[in-house]
């Protein structure tokens, strides 16, 4: 009897004391920042984000190579490609990239370069598709571990100031589950209007969880709801007179919307000082073929689902190659949320348990429907 109480009691002990693996998701504990040390804005942004996302210093990867410019050579970036995969631990899913320049390498942007590595099929000369990556729409929480393909998101605004607000503001989108709306703009420039196909299955499928306006017109302004906003322009005009919702997204399709600085066409970088939380755009020619850019109902979905906004804007895009992701990756403003897709092809939320103290402070789920519908 006394054999058998003390394998009962060594196997309670070695039950607490056995190390588990971390979960395998996109989370402050696997992603990894990237921190190029010969910059000293891009030292600050990386402290600033380990801080405010309790990201591990293991997890904090300092590089060299050169700043202030907007696009690297092939060379240069196959020399920072091996210091990367010489410092990456085994568990990191995915990449922050704490600095505001540069954002390109030949005709690929930075953030498709550091993740998919650099390659002449995710690049196009003239108006081709180009190669697409594995991880579009997928189930998958933890693309590493399925794809061995380490997504990653650019921390960048117009000054170092505006790389905090744009911290600040993913941060404060956790759990908040907020009732805004999204805006799908048809514009008056057919060739950057191609997007506008899928509006209506858009408007269809998630107008029981949140307001989608169709909206023909170039821009919008004075709506102070704004979650996603979408739309097809060189220039988006009055977009600082909306108001941009924590962890709101919002994307112009455009040739060079990616090209940060001192572009001729509008840089999306000036969404981000407007008070969105993610946008993309590409850095070189793509044409406008609607597998290169964002697609929102894919996007929409895997956002409102909980995922985080580095993952669903990753999943949106099919031909990433030639354009950049700017924003706070780990901003997740519908985390705990579930969806399922009913008879009629509508998307609804399971009524979830809350279950924890964050969640109970945030409300169900369920009830942005029910709030949707007393302001009907």
């Amino acid at each position: 009897m006394k054999n058998i109480f003390r394998l009962f009691f060594g196997l309670i002990i070695l039950y607490l004391f056995v190390s588990y693996p971390l979960k395998a998701e996109v989370s402050n504990k696997t992603l990894s920042i990237l921190v190029n040390a010969n910059d000293p804005e891009s030292v600050k942004i990386a402290r600033y984000y380990q801080k405010v996302r309790l990201i591990p210093d293991a997890n904090v990867i300092f590089l060299k190579f050169k700043h202030n410019v907007g696009s690297l050579t092939v060379a240069e970036f196959n020399k920072i490609k091996i210091q990367i995969k010489e410092k990456t631990k085994e568990n990191i899913q995915a990449y922050v990239l704490a600095w505001r320049k540069p954002w390109k390498v030949d005709c690929m942007s930075i953030t498709s370069a550091i993740s998919l590595g650099y390659s002449t099929q995710y690049c196009a000369k003239g108006c081709k598709l180009t190669k697409q990556h594995k991880y579009f729409n997928s189930r998958s929480r933890a693309p590493y571990t399925d794809y061995k393909i380490r997504p990653a998101m650019m921390l960048s605004a117009t000054s170092v100031e505006n790389v905090k607000k744009l911290i600040d503001r993913g941060k404060a989108a956790d759990f908040s589950r907020p009732l805004g709306a999204a805006y799908l703009l048809s514009t008056s420039n057919k060739a950057r209007n191609v997007r506008s196909v899928y509006y209506p299955a858009i408007k269809e499928k998630f107008d029981n969880l949140l307001n989608v306006e169709l909206i023909k017109a170039d821009a919008i302004m004075h709506k102070n709801d704004v979650m996603f906003y979408f739309t097809g322009l060189k220039k988006v005009r009055w977009v600082d007179k909306n108001k941009f919702m924590p962890g709101a997204v919002a994307d112009h399709l455009t040739s060079t919307g990616g090209h940060l600085f001192k572009a001729q066409q509008m840089s999306v970088l000036k969404w981000i000082d407007a008070g969105v939380t993610g946008t993309y755009g590409t850095v070189v020619e793509p044409c406008n073929f609607v597998q290169k850019f964002s697609n929102p109902g894919i996007l929409m979905k895997k956002y409102l689902t909980g995922e985080t906004l580095l993952e669903s804007y990753w999943k949106s895009v099919q031909m990433p190659g030639q354009g950049v992701f700017v924003g706070e990756p780990l901003s997740s403003p519908y985390k705990g949320c579930n969806l399922f897709e009913n008879k009629r092809g509508v998307f609804q939320y399971f009524e979830n348990k809350r279950k924890n103290f964050v969640e109970r402070k945030s409300g169900n789920c369920n009830l942005m429907i029910l709030n949707k519908g007393k302001g009907n």
